[in-house]
């Protein structure tokens, strides 16, 4: 083999320095290829994008971005299809599309990698299928939403026990209780909207890590993409991962949420609670106990929330000591962001339509809101308007609480005689002693009191619009940056849908 002969290293795009191939196992460890091909429909996004502004520029012949152009939509058409062969040795989608396309066209296609890295490339890539994700999030958070305000719709009266350490506290409106929920989704949806804010800016033609030497239009290219603006440091822009730790972060956080909903469902769906009863369709049996339905759902959400936890850790590790700029650790920033995205839209998927189905048993609940000394705080608020000091009032409560446990009775239960033990004023004053009395001192601004829980329903509701319309436009604008780049028909779902359909 002489010097104008290349070997086996040189047929990889990037072999001409090479005189050796590469050895079989570092290929394998190399490749990227099994899962980075969700990408396919991003990379060959940017690479048309990208080849109009050589054009534009000048850069390369108009003729030759043409037929790179159509090449690169036979090639997505083919992904699409099945009919694309994913090889190792092709490393990664990057160039997997771009030997296709020298299979295609022939040696034009050489020309599409001009005045960019696969380093802006895969940041490019990975960025376009990033906002895409949290669109898709956001949208799955604004049904999870939905279900809880309709929860809240159909039982504005209903009273359940509040708790603390799990032990019951007061009474509160079961709607209440489901519009605590809608808050944290809500500041869950302000995260993906800051996130999304940050990651919408173009790193193609940061090159490798210094900029390229050809008079691109880097605006031109962000503006195609749909993108607010560029990043403006080549070389943070080639090893910037900050916008995938934060769709992980939000992600984690929205999984938290999710997670403590998810033990209450496992919770009040127990004999012991009763406080609803989820439908059949979303509950399982007992391969040996024929009288079981259990809360698998609820329990898997709790569960894979460990699994969202892990990608997060695992993503901060990888970027904790990479000097500048880019470093082939973050080749491991995608299965992870991918898995999590997976895990977390069809949780979002599952769960709306399990709590619209979920039965409330509202007498139970009520039963259970006036048991256990719930009223306890009340009476003792009581004592305070009729001049006594909250800790004297306290007391008192707390001793007349100790009688009732000794006694097996509860406030309910005690006779005009068993109170003036404890306080002539409840005696004089009789206490109040339903859940609906202690539902009714509570109308004040974030209490659970029915008019002030109506309130904050309509208000949860009108932001739950705004929240629908943000992503609505949001998605909106990225359908017509399909659109530009002649791609409409080939969108095969937000955020890449890709680990199914591309192949």
């Amino acid at each position: 083999m002489t010097e104008s002969q290349p070997g086996a290293a040189a047929r990889k795009l990037w072999g001409g320095r090479f005189s050796r191939p590469t050895d079989a196992l570092v290929d394998e460890l190399n490749a990227s290829i099994t899962f980075d091909r969700r990408l396919a429909r991003h990379d060959i996004m940017g690479s048309i994008a990208h080849v109009r502004m050589l054009a534009r520029q000048a850069i390369i012949p108009a003729a030759d971005a043409e037929r790179i152009e159509q090449g690169l939509r036979q090639i997505l058409g083919e992904i699409l299809r099945g009919e694309h062969e994913f090889r190792p040795a092709d490393e990664d989608i990057h160039l997997s599309v771009e030997r296709r396309l020298h299979e295609i066209i022939g040696p034009a296609a050489g020309r599409l990698h001009t005045a960019r890295s696969r380093n802006d490339q895969v940041a490019l890539d990975f960025r376009l299928w990033t906002r895409e994700a949290l669109l898709q999030i956001a949208a799955g958070l604004n049904d999870t939403i939905a279900a809880l305000l309709e929860i809240a719709a159909r039982h504005p009266d209903a009273i359940m026990p509040g708790y603390t350490h799990v032990q019951r506290a007061q009474p509160v409106l079961l709607a209440h209780h489901m519009l605590a929920y809608v808050e944290m989704l809500f500041r869950d949806l302000d995260r993906l909207r800051d996130a999304y804010r940050r990651v919408n800016l173009s790193p193609l033609g940061a090159g490798a890590l210094a900029g390229v030497t050809y008079p691109i239009d880097r605006a031109y290219v962000a503006e195609v993409l749909g993108f607010d603006g560029v990043c403006t440091n080549s070389l943070d822009a080639v090893s910037d991962r900050d916008f995938v730790v934060d769709l992980l972060s939000a992600c984690a956080l929205i999984m938290l949420h999710l997670s403590r909903l998810a033990e209450e469902i496992v919770l009040w769906s127990s004999s012991e609670f009763g406080f609803i009863e989820l439908d059949d369709a979303f509950a399982t049996g007992s391969s040996i106990m024929p009288q079981k339905k259990n809360p698998d759902v609820a329990e898997l959400i709790r569960g894979k929330t460990g699994r969202v936890y892990g990608h997060l850790l695992g993503m901060l590790t990888v970027g904790k000591g990479l000097p500048l700029a880019y470093n082939k650790d973050l080749q491991e920033d995608k299965e992870g962001a991918f898995d999590t995205v997976d895990t977390v839209v069809l949780i979002l998927r599952v769960l709306p339509p399990m709590l619209r189905t979920t039965r409330f048993r509202t007498e139970r609940m009520l039963t259970a809101a006036g048991e256990g000394f719930t009223l306890a705080t009340d009476v003792a608020d009581h004592l305070v308007r009729q001049g006594l000091p909250f800790r004297e009032a306290h007391e008192i409560v707390g001793r007349v609480v100790a009688y009732c446990v000794a006694e097996g009775k509860d406030l309910p239960d005690l006779t005009p005689e068993e109170w003036g033990r404890f306080s002539p004023i409840l005696v004089a004053t009789p206490p109040p002693l339903t859940p609906a009395d202690a539902i009714a001192a509570r109308e004040m601004l974030g209490g659970t009191g029915a008019r002030e829980v109506a309130k904050a329903r309509t208000r949860a509701a009108a932001a739950h619009d705004e929240w629908v319309r943000w992503v609505n436009e949001r998605a909106a604008a990225l359908a017509a940056v399909s659109r530009r780049l002649g791609l409409e028909d080939t969108d095969d779902g937000v955020a890449g849908g890709g680990g199914d359909r591309v192949r």
